[in-house]
């Protein structure tokens, strides 16, 4: 996919972040700067530990930088009032799916919509059975977390972010839980929404979605973004050794 035309404002503006842990003694990002554009789909890759995640989740405020700014939509993420206004445009999946056991698949999707958004039970529930169509689970709406498997939960987990008609959607590690037989019908999902324009940040390590789906692919590594290029530039010609050592042991 191509990237959108530079002289675009970023939706997301992100500037000489740092977050650490541990008293310091862990340093998660260290002065990270990156914009992403409306209609991008930006994956980030590394390996464990690279700070892949703690990216994603300043994003959202879900960490709080130790330094830098983050801008979303324009809004910066300062104070309560903004993190809120842009949480509620703001989607993000997690690597668990975390659905309310005690819920159907239904009313998991239409809880945040009416609690929110102030929707009534029958605006939230079409737009409920209307996403469990796009995800392919339809015939789902009444059952609980329980009784589908783990890749129909995280479709729903899917379902219920977009739900809210959020302007971003977050992906932390979508299909790291899941079995490998699993895997496919979660990024079929994804592919759907990169075709339809949504402004997508994916952690992942399916870099057969990173490929088919991604303007622009981010690796990471202790901390700092390492490269940041196009899929075919990164998968054909990586720039650093750092992305050539990373790429070689995982694409065999």
């Amino acid at each position: 996919m191509e990237s959108p035309a530079s002289d675009k404002r970023p939706i997301i503006a992100i500037r000489n972040i740092s977050k650490s842990f541990e008293h310091g003694r862990v340093v998660a990002l260290d002065n990270v700067s990156t914009d992403i554009y409306p209609s991008e789909v930006v994956v980030i890759i590394g390996p464990s530990g690279s700070g892949k995640s703690t990216l994603l989740r300043c994003i959202n405020h879900l960490e709080t930088p130790d330094a830098g700014t983050i801008e979303v939509d324009g809004v910066l993420m300062t104070d309560a009032a903004n993190i809120n206004k842009v949480r509620m445009e703001v989607g993000m999946v997690f690597q668990q799916f975390n659905l309310f056991p005690h819920l159907t698949v239904m009313e998991n999707i239409c809880l945040a919509q009416r609690v929110v958004r102030k929707r009534t039970l029958a605006e939230s529930s079409e737009i409920a059975l209307d996403l469990l169509n796009k995800v392919g689970i339809p015939e789902k709406a009444d059952a609980y977390p329980n009784q589908i498997s783990g890749g129909q939960q995280q479709r729903v987990a899917i379902a219920r972010a977009l739900a809210m008609q959020p302007k971003i959607m977050l992906f932390d590690e979508p299909t790291s839980a899941l079995d490998p037989e699993m895997i496919k019908e979660v990024v079929d999902v994804m592919l759907d929404l990169a075709r339809d324009g949504m402004t997508m940040v994916v952690v992942s390590h399916e870099m057969g979605f990173a490929r088919n789906a991604a303007s622009r692919i981010i690796f990471m590594d202790d901390g700092q973004i390492i490269e940041d290029s196009s899929p075919q530039q990164l998968f054909n010609d990586p720039k650093e050794q750092r992305t050539r050592d990373f790429l070689g042991k995982i694409l065999h």
